[in-house]
């Protein structure tokens, strides 16, 4: 999906934008005497996207600046006076792309498929893209040769002929630096849950719109998320917008288990802003892999998570039909405000093993799990993860396609002759180094920061919608706020997120606050499978691009489908099957061009 374009003519940039995101504000433009910046997303406060994009144009406008990154969803195009930038959140939720030949960029795009060339297909970029579900937004691979990312956080600089000058990674500009000592129990909690409170105030503060859709499931981390906002809009903080409680319901199976929960939050939420207005949509004839193709195929990148759109695609278009302009999730609170298990791996590594296995003992009683489960979880496996994946093959396959599949490993479909010869396993290493790096208690928040970015429902839809999902758990004040409590301020024994249990004590509902589980999607994804599994096998097999074949073995992975529908594998196996069919629906439908923008704006630069 384009959101804008920057070309050259004769020398001089061009800059288009589209037209209809334009009237939404989910693009914004901006001109003073440093240039022109055209912003797509927000920066700083969804409210006032004029003046977050001015402000972004003041600071980078400069000649010679180099400011940090204000906060915000947004990707960048800043033509100033003597020369043109290309900037990026940190976070990565909006893509920013660039076509060059011979050290000279060309063009400029949120679309990669707009700038690429169906016949110059870049397979280094689906090895690295079949490693795993967050490979794409921090890779600088794209689908298409000459086609490059800008990464999360990262300002490109060229000269206003669209000569290469730089490519340098900013840090975001913290509003303040949250520290919480290690105190005696009992007390530190209380400081690290106000810390962490603060932090979520101001990431939903500055995400709230004139009219704000919460997701709410009945789970502990969207209720939070949408009982703030209620708060502050309450309060007239959020200059009296609207709020909108949208939830999917399910009146049968499983998830029919997850009502009570949900008319509990909004109640709770209702009682702070009895104006909020529940949006509760039934969503039992909603399946998993529901036109998959459309879904799958039309996505500007392949899409790992193509499968789970129907569902909140139909939650997506609800809140349109209400005219909201944002939407805030729940999502990321699992990784960045639980205790970090992957601690363990520290206190091994700086050889505090006595330490080490006092809390690996903890651990495992309180998620009811061995204690050699939890030292190999989140000390071996870090420390040797693609041999720790190899000897679980070994165990667990057992004459099974999905047996043992874990995040790296190649996948039995994956030819090896292609594998060896466009870098697979040098991209196994890459992304088992991004998700656990040198130091994987913090690499954790690092990879968390990826699991959203960029959403490609979100974002295709986007123009029909009028908004971006926007998630206030991983807003950086909020993961810096967490990086820097102290292990024993988060951990808890048998009970997870204790430090947002904390944080948000005094206004979650009774039943939500005591919830240690939440019942997971397992249905949704069987059901799908059961109604669309055939229909899938027949897609593998009647594929017809060229590189479908030489990628894949198509018996194996139509093998691994019919294994999915008996419910063999588990999440780990069965990510890696989505994510290739994803890929070939997404080959079989490349020939079809996005459409073209629909409006210019003008541009003046001195040379």
């Amino acid at each position: 999906m384009e959101a804008l374009r920057l070309a050259w003519a004769r020398g001089s940039p061009e800059l288009w934008t589209a037209e209809a995101m334009a009237r939404q504000g989910l693009v914004t433009t901006v001109s003073s005497h440093a240039g022109t910046a055209a912003v797509v997303g927000w920066v700083g406060s969804v409210r006032d996207r004029v003046a977050g994009a001015r402000g972004l144009l003041e600071d980078f406008g400069q000649p010679g600046a180099v400011p940090r990154l204000p906060i915000g969803d947004y990707a960048a195009v800043l033509v100033c006076r003597d020369r043109v930038l290309l900037v990026r959140d940190e976070q990565a939720r909006i893509p920013l792309f660039f076509r060059e030949s011979g050290g000279r960029v060309t063009a400029v795009s949120t679309s990669a498929r707009c700038l690429g060339g169906i016949a110059e297909l870049e397979r280094r970029y689906f090895c690295r893209y079949l490693t795993g579900n967050m490979a794409q937004p921090h890779s600088d691979l794209t689908p298409f040769a000459a086609v490059h990312r800008v990464l999360g956080g990262e300002v490109v600089e060229l000269s206003i002929s669209g000569e290469m000058r730089g490519r340098v990674v900013r840090r975001f500009r913290q509003a303040h630096h949250p520290s919480v000592p290690a105190a005696d129990d009992g007390q530190h909690l209380s400081a690290a849950a106000k810390n962490l409170r603060l932090a979520l105030e101001s990431a939903v503060r500055c995400r709230v719109g004139r009219m704000t859709a919460c997701h709410v499931s009945g789970g502990m981390d969207s209720t939070s998320i949408a009982l703030l906002a209620a708060r502050l809009l309450a309060a007239g903080q959020g200059h009296l917008g609207g709020l909108v409680l949208l939830a999917g319901r399910f009146g049968r199976g499983e998830l029919g288990g997850e009502q009570s929960y949900l008319y509990e939050a909004v109640e709770a939420i209702r009682r702070h802003a009895p104006a909020a207005r529940p949006l509760i949509v039934d969503a039992d004839d909603v399946a998993d892999f529901d036109d998959f193709q459309h879904h799958a195929g039309d996505a500007d990148e392949p899409y790992a998570h193509a499968f789970r759109a129907p569902f909140w695609g139909r939650l997506h278009g609800a809140a349109a039909d209400l005219g909201c302009d944002t939407l805030l999730t729940g999502c990321g609170a699992d990784p960045i405000v639980d205790a970090n298990p992957l601690h363990l791996h520290r206190l091994a590594r700086t050889a505090q093993l006595r330490q080490m296995t006092k809390q690996a003992r903890a651990w495992a009683v309180g998620s009811e799990r061995g204690l050699w489960d939890v030292v190999s979880t989140y000390v071996v496996q870090p420390a040797l993860p693609l041999a720790a994946e190899r000897v679980t093959a070994l165990i667990h396959r057992r004459g099974t396609v999905l047996g043992g599949l874990g995040n790296f490993a190649r996948p039995p479909w994956l030819r090896s002759e292609f594998a060896r010869a466009h870098g697979y396993r040098e991209a196994s290493v890459a992304e088992s180094r991004f998700v656990f790096g040198r130091k994987p208690e913090q690499s954790r928040y690092d990879a968390a920061n990826y699991i959203a970015a960029p959403d490609s429902l979100s974002w295709s839809r986007a123009p029909q919608d009028g908004f971006f999902l926007s998630h206030p758990f991983l807003d950086p004040e909020v993961i810096a706020t967490v990086r820097h409590l102290p292990a024993e301020a988060t951990f808890r024994p048998g009970l997870p997120k204790a430090v947002l249990r904390e944080a948000m004590a005094d206004l979650l509902p009774t039943g939500i606050r005591g919830r240690t589980v939440k019942i997971p999607f397992n249905d949704l994804y069987a059901r799908g499978l059961r109604t669309h599994g055939n229909e899938l096998i027949d897609l593998c097999r009647s594929a017809r691009h060229p590189l479908i074949a030489e990628m894949f073995a198509i018996d194996t992975l139509c093998q691994a489908v019919r294994e999915a529908q008996l419910g063999l594998g588990d999440s780990y196996s069965w990510d890696r099957l989505n994510s290739s069919l994803a890929l070939v629906v997404w080959l079989e439908r490349l020939g079809r061009r996005p459409p073209a923008l629909d409006a210019a704006v003008p541009v003046i630069a001195d040379s």
